[in-house]
């Protein structure tokens, strides 16, 4: 019966699966920040991201070969492009860049305007369109996140806080254009192709960026570049996009709103920030919005 039931429900449990992917992805991507914030202390913003995209971009086009995947068709280029300026360029050069003025656990907080950013290309780019409902628990868990930050003095870091704005929206653009695609080419095909697409182009410029020497870099700038390359690059976006497909970008896109609380704990633990109870709360006040708003997301 129970197996029948399964049959006569297959959008359920498509649903389940994509929250479930969704869900892996945003652990994965909760160590980003604080990964980044301990490379960044040792390697330039810049070479760093050529690096990420570079190694990524090595290991996808090994993982294509192997599993013979097929090439994209020519009307997927675009949506490539763009996944590729969002998440492969966009989003990681300008946290790089952010968390040269800010700690990282200041940026994670700005994560909670991701869901909204995604949402919206979800209806630009992707077709979508939650109920209005959906959009007043969204912006208000939104405002919270910039209330949050201007109460903290927007004046001491201007520069990160814009420069984490604009993470925000190249980042919502490549997760909703990535979900998108993959409902055709397929989740990992998708973030694989993006990498590849752009390593002709950041393979050379990592480097002609890269130190005279690596001699005084510390495992733990190794490690940290290590994981941004092969986990926040690549293996958490075969879990991301196929839980975005699976589930609608706009729905499973609030799970993203976990990963603040996820990476607050990480830079506590890992890197000994402070965390100030204003940024649990700020972070559990959003969760509350994205919570109500998930009801309305279809």
């Amino acid at each position: 019966m129970e197996r029948t039931s399964n049959l006569q429900n297959p959008g359920a449990e498509k649903n389940l699966s994509g929250w479930i992917n969704g869900f892996i992805g945003v652990v994965i991507f909760s160590a980003s920040l604080p990964a980044t914030k301990v490379a960044v202390l040792e390697f330039d913003p810049v070479f760093l991201t050529l690096a990420r995209a570079s190694i990524a971009g090595v290991i996808a086009l090994a993982l294509l070969g192997v599993l013979k995947a097929k090439r994209p068709e020519r009307r997927h280029l675009f949506s490539l492009l763009l996944v590729a300026t969002g998440v492969v360029v966009g989003f990681p050069l300008l946290t790089a860049l952010a968390l040269q003025h800010v700690t990282s656990a200041h940026t994670i907080v700005f994560l909670g305007l991701l869901p909204l950013s995604t949402a919206a290309f979800a209806v630009v780019r992707g077709g979508e369109h939650p109920r209005p409902a959906f959009w007043i628990f969204s912006m208000l868990g939104s405002a919270i996140v910039v209330a949050y930050a201007l109460s903290q003095g927007l004046t001491v870091a201007p520069e990160g806080d814009i420069l984490m704005l604009l993470a925000v929206l190249m980042c919502g653009l490549g997760y909703a254009e990535g979900a998108k695609l993959s409902r055709t080419l397929g989740g990992w095909q998708v973030i694989s192709w993006a990498l590849v697409l752009s390593l002709p182009v950041m393979a050379p410029l990592a480097g002609l960026s890269a130190p005279s020497s690596f001699a005084g870099i510390s495992p733990p700038a190794w490690f940290g570049l290590a994981y941004i390359s092969v986990f926040s690059m690549l293996i958490g976006f075969i879990f991301w996009y196929r839980g975005l497909a699976q589930g609608g970008i706009a729905a499973v896109g609030q799970l993203q709103l976990l990963q603040p609380f996820f990476g607050l704990a990480l830079a506590a633990t890992l890197l000994h920030e402070t965390v100030s109870m204003g940024m649990f709360g700020v972070t559990a006040a959003v969760i509350l919005c994205v919570i109500s708003a998930r009801k309305f997301a279809n």
